[in-house]
């Protein structure tokens, strides 16, 4: 889907405007257009790289939270010490690697201090972890097996339940936050709801699994981990991770616009939480947790 037209630059991190020819009924057009803005994070826990995630720009510091998080390094906004991005001199690739130029530009580098456990966990994982990018696609790249992904699955026990009629007001509710999305067409968008259907939290994204990061994220910096009485929205489809991430976080209930796949399928149900897929109008299909819709 291609964007409006724009004759200026845009003041929107998310957003990037190019040089295009438009081709439309044999007709060529030399314009302006904007593109989802695609640039790498670096999260460093001290100064030594962990990981390198492909993100648009914007809700950083939530975003490394949420990611953090999900990789069960920290447990509560009060294992992070400190979250700054590094200074130009601080960027540098210490070993001079050319391939990292890109990477290192300025506010694309977070230094990551922990405390405590968290600390140790990370120090851990910089021990046992190969180098690797978590591209706009996939969230889990980093991961070093299967065990890693399906190990201490966490059941939720929440019980409360939820309207079809709220269900039905979050996909239009979340979709009018999505302003990057509207003038590029590009990103996709989570939403943190509560039990009545009013959005909380949201944000956009390339990687579906980054905005997800980055709601969660938020609500950890305000306290609120455990999402126990929260609502995930997702546009688009719900893949693996997004349950996972969803389990790390305590939220009971996940939809989406889209189809979940099968393995996400799989952990709803031994994590017990309430899986929704096309959530449209009026209508929705309940993979997981029926109970929690009063149906």
């Amino acid at each position: 889907m291609m964007g409006h037209p724009s004759s200026v630059e845009t003041l929107n991190p998310a957003v990037h405007t190019d040089d295009v020819v438009r081709i439309e009924a044999g007709h060529v057009e030399h314009r302006r257009d904007v593109a989802a803005r695609e640039e790498p994070l670096e999260i460093r826990f001290g100064g030594s790289p962990f990981v390198v995630i492909m993100r648009t720009p914007g809700g950083d510091r939530e975003l490394a939270a949420g990611f953090l998080l999900s990789e069960r390094i920290i447990t509560h906004a009060e294992d992070i010490a400190s979250i700054q991005p590094c200074i130009d001199t601080e960027a540098r690739d210490p070993l001079g690697d050319a391939a990292r130029t890109f990477t290192v530009r300025e506010g694309n580098v977070l230094n990551v201090w922990l405390t405590g456990d968290a600390a140790t966990r990370a120090a851990a994982a910089l021990a046992h972890r190969r180098a690797v990018t978590a591209n706009s696609s996939c969230g889990v790249c980093g991961r070093r097996s299967i065990d890693d992904l399906l190990g201490n699955v966490q059941r939720t026990e929440s019980a409360w339940t939820l309207s079809p009629g709220v269900i039905a007001g979050m996909p239009a509710a979340l979709r009018a936050t999505q302003t990057a999305f509207d003038e590029t067409g590009g990103l996709h968008a989570a939403g943190v709801f509560d039990r009545s259907g009013v959005l909380v939290a949201s944000a956009e994204d390339v990687g579906r699994h980054n905005a997800v990061d980055k709601v969660i994220g938020r609500e950890l910096f305000l306290d609120r981990i455990p999402l126990s009485d929260r609502v995930l929205f997702v546009s688009g489809r719900t893949s693996f991770e997004i349950v996972q991430k969803a389990v790390v976080a305590g939220i009971p209930v996940v939809a989406a616009v889209s189809a979940p796949s099968s393995l996400a399928i799989e952990l709803a149900r031994d994590a017990n939480i309430t899986l929704l897929g096309f959530v449209r109008g009026d209508a929705c299909n309940i993979y997981s947790g029926a109970h929690r819709i009063q149906l």
